[in-house]
C-alpha cells in the first residue's frame, strides 16, 4: 500500500476557491433559471401563445361528458316516423340479432309471449324498459306514437294484429303549416 492513496483533492488554494466559487455560483444560476422558464412560460413566444394558459388547461381537464336537459319526444312539425324507420334506426341492434336476450324480430315463438300481454301493456312496460333494454329502447327523442309505432311494427311482425297508433294531437295540423 502506498501513501498516495488517500491524497486530498483539493491541493492549493486556488482549487479551493474555485471549487468554492462553484459550490454557490450552480445552485444560485439553476434557480434563477428555473425562475426564468416559469415567468416567461406564461406569455407568448412568437405569437403561439403557451399551453399554460388558463383557458387551455381548463379544457383539458374539462369532463369527458356533460348532462344537457332537453325535452324528449320529437317535434311533430318534423313530422311523425313511421314503425318500420324507428325499428331500422334504433330498435335493430338488439332486435335484429337478438342481443341481450331480445326477442328476434319476426320471432313468432319469443314474441308469442309478449303479443298475449296486449298492446298497450307491451307498450307501456317498453317505454319504461324492460331487463336489459334501457327506456324507449334508447331512443329518448321518440315520441310516445313513434315508439308505438315500432312495437307494432315489431309486434305484427310476429303475427301480431296490433293497430297503428294515431298521430299526436296538432301534429297534423303543425305539419301542414
Amino acid at each position: 500500500m502506498s501513501a498516495d492513496e488517500h491524497q486530498p483533492l483539493i491541493k492549493t488554494p486556488r482549487q479551493l476557491a474555485i471549487v468554492g466559487l462553484l459550490a454557490v455560483l450552480v445552485p444560485v444560476l439553476a434557480a434563477v433559471m428555473i425562475a426564468y422558464f416559469v415567468v416567461t412560460s406564461s406569455k407568448e413566444v412568437g405569437g403561439a401563445h403557451s399551453s399554460l394558459r388558463s383557458e387551455d388547461v381548463a379544457k383539458r381537464i374539462a369532463p369527458v361528458a356533460n348532462v344537457v336537459i332537453a325535452e324528449t319526444g320529437s317535434d311533430p312539425v318534423k313530422g311523425m316516423r313511421g314503425g318500420e324507420e324507428v325499428y331500422k334506426s334504433v330498435c335493430s341492434g338488439c332486435h335484429a340479432t337478438g342481443a341481450a336476450g331480445a326477442p328476434k324480430f319476426g320471432d313468432k315463438a319469443a314474441w308469442g309471449k309478449l303479443i298475449a300481454k296486449g298492446q298497450q301493456k307491451l307498450v307501456a312496460d317498453a317505454i319504461k324498459g324492460v331487463r336489459a333494454m334501457p327506456p324507449r329502447g334508447g331512443g329518448a327523442d321518440l315520441s310516445d306514437a313513434e315508439f308505438e309505432a315500432a312495437v307494432v311494427h315489431m309486434g305484427n311482425a310476429a303475427g301480431a294484429s296490433f293497430k297503428e297508433p294515431p298521430p299526436p294531437k296538432g301534429a297534423a295540423a303543425k305539419a301542414a303549416k
